[in-house]
């Protein structure tokens, strides 16, 4: 029982300052789930970013499912699950009300309009350290030595984004098309 609690509460703390979405939360999940409680390792922390990315949804919930799978099994994974979504539905419906009052004050739209940037720099942090991750193994600027570059990765960012940027492709058309080219390149090289 006490462990549901830590659960809840270590993931209802997540989803309170889990603002920018899951990318900016990622950092926050290592902090306390890694390096705060130690329920995961690095090696299941890396497993967690990946599987969150890939399945549906968003990966705050993803992650709590399945940190509280491990840990505690079915209830686990509800609770780490409620614990995550409780603070934003408390936050929305607060702000929803107040917004709804008072959305055409100068003030609100002041402040509205100042923390856009601020998000902006926590999703591009993350981004930049997931393209760390890929490109170099490393998401310390001053660890990336130039001889441990993953060509393979490259290529694929550089593919995809250019899929993206000229043609609009799509992104299921490009995840399973970087999947594919992955898969055989790595098996040429």
């Amino acid at each position: 029982m006490i462990l549901l609690i830590e659960l809840f509460l270590v993931y209802f703390q997540i989803g309170l300052f889990a603002f920018g979405g899951g990318y900016a939360a990622m950092p926050l999940i290592q902090n306390l789930v890694v390096e705060g409680k130690g329920w995961l390792t690095m090696a299941e922390y890396a497993d967690l970013t990946t599987i969150a990315e890939m399945t549906p949804g968003p990966i705050i919930i993803n992650s709590a499912t399945f940190v509280g799978q491990k840990m505690a099994g079915l209830p686990g994974a509800l609770i780490c699950t409620f614990g995550a979504v409780t603070p934003s539905l408390i936050i929305v419906l607060t702000l929803a009300y107040f917004y709804t009052k008072y959305r055409n004050l100068g003030v609100v739209k002041n402040v509205l309009g100042e923390l856009r940037p601020a998000v902006v720099a926590m999703i591009a942090g993350a981004g930049l350290t997931i393209l760390l991750m890929a490109f170099f193994g490393t998401s310390v600027l001053s660890e990336i030595p130039s001889a441990s570059i993953r060509w393979i990765e490259v290529l694929l960012f550089a593919g995809s984004l250019i899929l993206i940027r000229k043609y609009k492709a799509g992104p299921i058309m490009i995840i399973f098309g970087t999947a594919v080219v992955g898969t055989l390149l790595y098996l040429v090289f």
